[in-house]
């Protein structure tokens, strides 16, 4: 299965780790490790607005989403059948 994050970007369910809920307030833990990410060039940002919903880590990226972690989770579970 696949699931759209947004902008044209569609990954791999299978790659998928975590979808992670980032809406205000952000804990000092997600920003470590989105600083990280930042620093290791291993981090996407979906959208370039600071309309970042959810982060999504898979086995070699994170990724910064403006669809909420709710409808991430839903598409993960029912569209883009890999075939």
């Amino acid at each position: 299965m696949y699931i759209h994050l947004g902008n044209d970007i569609v990954i791999s369910t299978r790659r998928v780790i975590a979808i992670v809920n980032i809406e205000e307030p952000i804990s000092p833990d997600l920003k470590e490790i989105i600083e990280i990410a930042e620093i290791e060039k291993k981090l996407v940002a979906v959208s370039y607005q600071d309309k970042k919903k959810s982060m999504i880590i898979t086995d070699d990226q994170i990724y910064l989403s403006p669809i909420s972690s709710n409808t991430l989770y839903k598409r993960a579970n029912n569209e883009y059948k890999e075939g």
